[in-house]
């Protein structure tokens, strides 16, 4: 039986995890395919490229990493504190660096004038985001994300690349 996510990852009892996600369908993530010989050992830089633009946003510090042929693990340590000491002005900066604002968020930030009900929503999605920049969830769903879309591309199909959701265990306190 699945565990809720939210009660996998307890920042109270440890801010360390270990993190694993597993490609399906005989998918190589990297290394080389020995019924084909086709060799994936560049998809090991989209890994670590992609790592580090998301340890640039996230308040998520990426302790270690192995890429191995068909999963990955890491090592991450979540640094809420971090992420809560940021001002809205960041923590929307570092969100447009992922996703696009709506237009509440982008009229607040040029200093246009709002009244209060569209403060309050614009405050609302500012928390919103803060809890998602230090959340292992988020930075695996767009790690992953990211990493299938490229190898699906490079190897022409359509579907899932990763077997359902990624492991993640407590690592140390």
């Amino acid at each position: 039986m699945t565990i809720a996510r939210s009660r996998q990852i307890s920042l109270a009892d440890t801010p360390y995890y270990h993190v694993v996600s597993r490609c399906v369908r005989r998918a190589f993530l990297c290394g080389q395919d020995e019924h084909s010989g086709q060799s994936y050992e560049h998809r090991r830089q989209w890994v670590a490229d992609k790592l580090g633009q998301l340890s640039q946003v996230f308040a998520i510090g990426i302790c270690a990493y192995a890429v191995m042929s068909n999963h990955y693990h890491l090592v991450l340590k979540v640094q809420a504190d971090i992420a809560n000491e940021w001002s809205e002005r960041e923590v929307a900066e570092r969100w447009a660096r992922l996703f696009q604002w709506p237009l509440l968020v982008r009229r607040w930030y040029q200093g246009d004038e709002l009244i209060e009900p569209e403060l309050d929503v614009v405050h609302q999605l500012i928390a919103q985001w803060r809890e998602r920049l230090y959340s292992i969830s988020w930075l695996v769903r767009l790690l992953n994300e990211a990493l299938a879309r490229q190898a699906n591309k490079e190897d022409g199909c359509k579907g899932h690349f990763w077997e359902g959701r990624f492991k993640s265990q407590g690592a140390c306190k």
